[in-house]
């Protein structure tokens, strides 16, 4: 059988229409890689798996109900820590910024996805303020290849890029 950290958004919502596997069983299994190869990778700033396993259930009942609330129901997904997302802090992988603060706005993008269902995995690594074309920064250091851990991601959306090529996630927002 496939992994779920193998399949894409299209094969998860699939799976759950079929009931062949769940939210949460997706959520916890992206999950479980992010924390596996963060040591190795530097993708993610700050993961929310309490958060991100209450969304997962959530979903889990709408798609037992037969009424899935949009088009990726359930998917993981990881936001670049460059973009708002509600109820954490968005530091722009600088330490000129506070973490302190009522943080409850979603950018466009992310609000769009939390309408149709996404599960936010955390934030993933950005150079500062996203103004370089390698993922490092101040606050979170370098964030390397997945294939070749001498290497860089590229930039500036290197933390998103690994999440996604090591199956911490299916969906990545970036810039």
């Amino acid at each position: 059988m496939t992994e779920l950290t193998e399949l894409t958004a299209v094969q998860l919502v699939d799976g759950y229409r079929k009931g062949e596997f769940s939210p949460v069983e997706a959520t916890r299994a992206a999950l479980e890689r992010a924390v596996s190869v963060q040591p190795a990778v530097n993708a993610f700033v700050r993961l929310d798996t309490d958060d991100a396993l209450s969304r997962a259930r959530e979903s889990e009942e709408r798609w037992r109900r037969g009424k899935p609330a949009g088009l990726v129901d359930g998917v993981p997904v990881t936001v670049k820590d460059i973009l708002l997302l509600r109820g954490g802090p968005t530091l722009k992988g600088s330490k000129a910024l506070s973490a302190s603060g009522s943080w409850d706005e979603d950018a466009p993008s992310v609000a769009r996805l939390r309408e149709h269902g996404a599960v936010f995995l955390g934030k993933t690594t950005t150079p500062e303020f996203g103004w370089k074309g390698v993922t490092d920064s101040p606050l979170s250091g370098v964030t390397r290849n997945p294939y070749d851990t001498s290497r860089t991601t590229g930039g500036s959306s290197g933390g998103a890029a690994a999440a996604v090529a090591l199956g911490a996630g299916p969906l990545a927002l970036g810039t």
